[in-house]
């Protein structure tokens, strides 16, 4: 197994991110999150013309991302915006610049 150096591992997630962060949705989603607060699945969803599953969809690429957490109360899944992980990589990639 070939390990990654520490600028492959960096790109990976600046990738990761970035891609997660280029639909509209998704960053209405952090939006969301950042001006509201933690909020279960039904309310973001409410705030959109896309279906539930399409939605879905894009809370997992951001919590893929590391953008967002899931914690479970009950049947209600709670999501949270990771604001230290997006200012990890947006700081690590501009210090390439």
């Amino acid at each position: 197994m070939i390990k990654k150096s520490l600028a492959e591992k960096e790109l990976q997630d600046f990738e990761l991110v970035f891609n997660s962060l280029a639909h509209p949705t998704r960053r209405h989603i952090l939006i969301i999150l950042h001006s509201r607060g933690d909020q279960i699945t039904g309310n973001i969803v409410k705030r959109f013309p896309d279906k539930w599953p399409t939605i879905s969809r894009h809370l997992r690429q951001l919590e893929d991302a590391g953008l967002i957490s899931v914690s479970k109360k009950g049947r209600q899944q709670i999501y949270s915006l990771d604001k230290d992980r997006l200012h990890s990589v947006v700081n690590n990639f501009l210090k390439w610049f």
